[in-house]
């Protein structure tokens, strides 16, 4: 599934770094904190992998 917004992609690559122990699981906030408590690192590496370049700042709440 990919990322639906560029903040979305960026939350997922910062649980992915805390999955894989390149950071602190301390230092996630918000979304990024939500993501790594609720998805394994295989979708969290889909989402982190989405190309940003057609993607919205944020994502719309249709």
């Amino acid at each position: 599934m990919p990322a639906k917004s560029k903040a979305q992609q960026k939350a997922a690559g910062a649980a992915l770094s805390a999955k894989r122990g390149e950071t602190e699981v301390s230092d996630l906030k918000g979304a990024s904190r939500e993501m790594y408590d609720s998805m394994s690192e295989t979708e969290l590496d889909e989402l982190a992998s989405t190309t940003r370049e057609d993607l919205p700042d944020r994502a719309s709440d249709d």
